[in-house]
């Protein structure tokens, strides 16, 4: 089960977000273990909010926050552990547009 910390309603500016990973590569290791045990629980409390988990060999994590008019902004995740997912998560949901 999530923390309630990493589970929240997600704010109406922030329209989409995406988070690209790899499979198999270490400095993905964090961003899959986000999705393992919070990405449901994210998912139940936005349920019409639009995540994209795109996986694809060989890259860089990468989330990104796509804002109200067409805004969007990009964070590395390379190396990030569960919980710095979480916190980057949160920053983008609070960062207004």
């Amino acid at each position: 089960m999530a923390s309630a910390a990493a589970v929240r309603r997600l704010p109406q500016h922030l329209k989409e977000l995406r988070i690209h990973l790899c499979q198999r590569s270490p400095s993905s290791q964090g961003v899959r273990e986000w999705v393992e045990t919070h990405y449901v629980d994210m998912k139940k409390a936005n349920p019409k909010f639009p995540f994209l988990i795109r996986e694809c060999s060989g890259i860089q994590p990468k989330i990104y926050a796509r804002y109200a008019f067409g805004r969007e902004v990009s964070t590395p995740l390379a190396n990030f552990t569960s919980q710095q997912v979480v916190d980057t998560l949160n920053t983008l949901a609070d960062t207004e547009p």
